[in-house]
């Protein structure tokens, strides 16, 4: 008799923790979910979904980088575009609200792409080691540096220029961006070399290194994104604004010393004092209009220089650029103006063959040329000034890039020999 009360008791108990176990669950499903609203998702105290792997590889590589102050920021495009759109929501969210469920950096993808400004970082091989030993394993990504391949002793220099660290199935990308004359950030081409094994990860999936890019220096700014803390450009929308536009090509170094053991560089006063006033004019005018938000490009002879020789042409008289149509503002004339730079001509008019003409110093002139598009080509007109004679001057289509010349960042025609020739024909040596 005690035999089948006990087991009776056991029965009761069995059934009664069931029961209670499913009025627990019964509760938390019906009440709590219809009192927090949809999911908890943005209620206070949950955290689902926060042990996706992504999320766990970015919370240890910002705890890497915050460890050995390695001054990373985000500039993953879809992480970014995320924050902008719910921008003043993610900026007043503190690290203790920050609790609710991961939406940001859950996201199932392969990489998460951060920058880092290498002048700023003090420990670069320990950092390595380091990363490897938390248990990722880091691919670093060199070449040479282009800022010493004019000199002969120094070419050849290799800089980082990507770091990939991939923790189980997600992978963190470091581009490494460098200080260039004119105050802006460059980085490289990632280019795999012969030792690298090719299923590292899947490279063709990266949205930074395909090739070389310039960028504005951003402001920074510190945010807390499912709960993580990290740093992105203040203003993540201009950032996002310049990626598809930040293809950047180098100056032909080696040609143009070739081009000068040719052609012995002109040192006269004269020629000297030329270049000098054109790179003034030239910097004056890039400032000017990147006040009014207007593209431009190296157009002509200026185009001509950069290209061949890596320098103002020291016996032209002027400095030319190029301006699509569609970018005019009629504030053009009255901004150079107020700049000190006077209209000298205005040929032809907005709806054709618009050129205008600004005087500055020493008589060197500024030439704005404005490009109208076809069908299958680009033309801008030209005008003589002394007979009115107008000329129109066909090219191939063409997209920009970004360059260095004289110690600033200008755009030029990313198809540069194909825009040099239909301007000076295939041998443009000795012009």
């Amino acid at each position: 008799m005690s035999r089948i009360s006990k087991n009776v008791i056991l029965v009761v108990l069995t059934l009664t923790s069931s029961a209670f176990l499913l009025f627990q669950l019964y509760y938390y499903k019906h009440y709590l979910s219809a009192k927090n609203g949809s999911g908890l998702s943005k209620s206070k105290g949950s955290r689902i979904g926060f042990d996706g792997m992504q999320w766990r590889a970015v919370k240890k590589f910002i705890m890497l980088t915050s460890s050995q102050n390695v001054p990373v920021f985000l500039i993953d495009p879809l992480i970014l575009e995320l924050i902008n759109k719910n921008f003043e929501q993610v900026k007043n969210t503190s690290h203790a609200s920050s609790t609710s469920e991961c939406k940001v950096f859950c996201v199932p993808r392969d990489f998460t792409t951060f920058a880092l400004q290498y002048q700023l970082w003090k420990n670069e091989e320990g950092w390595f080691w380091i990363a490897e030993n938390m248990g990722f394993q880091c691919l670093k990504i060199e070449s040479k540096d282009p800022r010493l391949d004019w000199i002969d002793s120094l070419s050849g220099t290799e800089i980082p220029l990507h770091y990939i660290c991939k923790l189980a199935s997600h992978a963190i990308h470091l581009v490494v961006f460098h200080e260039r004359s004119g105050n802006y950030l460059w980085h490289g081409h990632l280019r795999l070399k012969g030792h690298v094994d090719r299923k590292f990860v899947p490279f063709r999936k990266l949205q930074f290194g395909r090739y070389p890019g310039a960028f504005d220096r951003p402001e920074l700014q510190q945010i807390t994104v499912d709960g993580l803390d990290v740093l992105i450009p203040k203003d993540p929308m201009h950032f996002l604004e310049e990626i598809p536009h930040s293809r950047f090509i180098e100056c032909r170094y080696k040609e143009a010393r070739a081009f000068f053991q040719q052609y012995l560089d002109d040192n006269t006063v004269e020629a000297m004092t030329f270049q000098k006033r054109a790179k003034e004019l030239l910097q004056l005018a890039a400032k000017t209009l990147k006040k009014l938000g207007v593209r431009f490009w190296l157009s002509s002879g200026t185009c001509l220089g950069w290209f061949r020789q890596c320098s103002i042409i020291p016996y032209s008289k002027d400095v030319d650029l190029g301006i699509f149509i569609q970018d005019y503002k009629s504030d053009i004339i009255s901004a150079f103006q107020d700049a000190g730079l006077p209209l000298k001509h205005k040929f032809g008019k907005v709806e054709d063959s618009l050129e205008l003409s600004f005087q500055g110093k020493d008589d060197v002139k500024l030439d704005i040329f404005f490009f109208y598009e076809e069908t299958d080509h680009m033309w801008n007109g030209g005008t003589q000034a002394k007979t009115g004679k107008k000329f129109k001057y066909l090219f191939p289509k063409f997209t920009l890039c970004w360059t260095e010349f004289v110690d600033t960042k200008f755009r030029v025609p990313c198809e540069t020999v194909e825009y040099i020739e239909a301007n000076y024909g295939k041998n443009q040596q000795g012009l």
